[in-house]
């Protein structure tokens, strides 16, 4: 669904570039991606044709009809996003800190009951005090449970996790290439 609406805009305003905060550590096929990250003229990557870049010199040479993601965080971690929003005091939504909700366990992962999200009759709802490391669609965006109340509790929190925070997303478990599918027909 982001990949059709993404790619339209960028057809209908021509932009040649789109800016994003993905980062290496995120998931493997992003480890792949390059600070201007090279699309053919259909919006496409192709992982195996991307750009050196080496020593921070980055390679924005384009032609006619191409296009870049441009991600200025990929060489960041979650550590270092968590770090900087505590020393710049940056307000954050309340999804990432933790609350009660209504759960339920759907392919290894807490989803959030809502609207888009009902029950299935062998699923129990259980109320669970969780947090949400990553914001996304809430249909495949999985809950941690949590009692991170404070930007210094995350911290601790991200300190101590073995998992990346892209590990609570039912999209990337689809298959061990499923981010790199879907960022070769143009996701961001």
């Amino acid at each position: 669904m982001q990949t059709t609406t993404l790619l339209d805009a960028l057809a209908e305003f021509k932009f040649e570039a789109a800016l994003g905060g993905a980062r290496r550590d995120e998931e493997k096929a992003r480890a792949k991606e390059r600070f201007f990250s090279h699309r053919d003229r259909f919006g496409q990557w192709d992982p195996k044709n991307q750009r050196p870049e080496l020593w921070s010199l980055f390679n924005g040479r384009k032609h006619l009809g191409e296009g870049f993601r441009v991600f200025p965080l990929s060489n960041w971690t979650e550590m270092d996003v968590w770090q900087y929003i505590r020393l710049k005091e940056i307000p954050i939504p309340s999804l990432y800190f933790a609350h009660c909700r209504d759960v339920v366990w759907r392919e290894g992962m807490w989803l959030a009951v809502s609207h888009a999200v009902t029950p299935l009759p062998h699923e129990p709802v259980v109320n669970k005090l969780v947090r949400f490391r990553t914001i996304g669609d809430l249909t495949c965006t999985g809950a941690v449970e949590s009692a991170a109340a404070s930007l210094d509790d995350i911290i601790r929190e991200v300190a101590a996790a073995r998992v990346t925070e892209r590990g609570g997303r039912a999209d990337d478990k689809r298959s061990d290439a499923a981010m790199e599918d879907r960022k070769r027909v143009g996701y961001f």
